[in-house]
């Protein structure tokens, strides 16, 4: 499916939405009018982080999901209130939050070893 340029304020319709997600983002939903995903997490310190994360990269962005914060869970949901729909905005913020939520360390060449697999330091709950 050719997508066609789009301004950062029109939306998609929920189609083009739904091949987006698939192709883009296959860990997130299209839900009433909303595109969503649950990071799993290993327990509320592990949510807390989650929350901050998305909280500083939605300021950064300055497009602020809706969150739903549980001890082992987070929900982030993205819409365009303005457009009243899914807009560029969304599919970038999404992307965005998923690549450092879900940025694994000990994957990639690197100092950096990532969190030991041991319970004690769990942190989300990689799919």
């Amino acid at each position: 499916m050719e997508l066609k340029q789009r301004k950062d304020d029109e939306t998609y319709s929920e189609q083009e939405v739904e091949a987006r997600l698939k192709d883009e983002l296959p860990h997130w939903y299209l839900e009433k009018g909303w595109i969503r995903r649950k990071y799993k997490t290993s327990g509320w310190k592990s949510s807390l982080m989650v929350v901050n994360t998305v909280g500083h990269l939605a300021e950064a962005a300055f497009h602020h999901p809706d969150l739903t914060v549980s001890y082992a869970f987070v929900i982030v949901k993205l819409v365009t209130h303005s457009a009243k729909g899914i807009t560029n905005k969304d599919f970038e913020l999404a992307r965005k939050i998923e690549a450092v939520v879900c940025w694994q360390p000990g994957l990639e060449a690197g100092a950096l070893e990532g969190t030991p697999d041991d319970a004690r330091f769990k942190y989300i709950k990689y799919e």
